[in-house]
């Protein structure tokens, strides 16, 4: 959840042109089963049981879910786009606006980037509804065990030490784990 809400905090105060905040919107409904789903490939059973990276198996796993409650193909795939490409962090190419956005909100929540574009007050009231319980520490290690399991891994391309120890190292987010 607190992926989903440095998000809507980002689109808001960053990139208001995006979308317009409105109940009619497919836009939010995507972007917080993006948010939701995002990280469903870390979980250890999941982790274990493929020699997939943990991003493109829980693509794969949430286009499953999705398609069992039955979310319409379009939006499944901006979902599952978004899950696969979250941690393709980069300088070059092109993503989508949800991709994008769970891309920002993912690398500010885990290691502090960009934090030009969420306000301390809005960490304190997302940490205070979502604590992060230890999340740095915790993540980091699930990185380094994908990691030896899987040495082609995708977060590999983020460096397969500086990924772990920048999520570990989280200077921003420290007061709160």
């Amino acid at each position: 959840m607190r992926v989903y809400h440095y998000g809507v905090a980002i689109l808001t105060h960053a990139f208001p042109s995006w979308t317009s905040i409105n109940p009619a919107s497919k836009f939010l409904e995507s972007y917080a089963l993006t948010a939701l789903l995002h990280d469903i490939g870390t979980i250890p059973k999941y982790l274990q049981e493929t020699l997939l990276s943990f991003e493109f198996h829980g693509g794969f796993i949430a286009e499953k879910v999705l398609r069992e409650a039955g979310v319409v193909r379009e939006q499944r795939e901006v979902v599952v786009e978004g899950i696969i490409r979250h941690q393709d962090l980069g300088e070059v190419g092109t993503q989508t606006r949800i991709g994008a956005l769970v891309q920002l909100a993912t690398v500010f929540d885990n290691m502090g980037m960009n934090p030009e574009l969420v306000g301390e007050g809005t960490i304190e009231n997302v940490v205070k509804e979502w604590p992060r319980l230890g999340w740095s520490k915790c993540f980091s290690h699930t990185i380094q065990q994908e990691n030896a399991m899987k040495p082609w891994a995708h977060t590999t391309h983020l460096g397969v030490k500086d990924f772990p120890n920048g999520v570990l190292e989280n200077k921003l987010m420290e007061k709160w784990d």
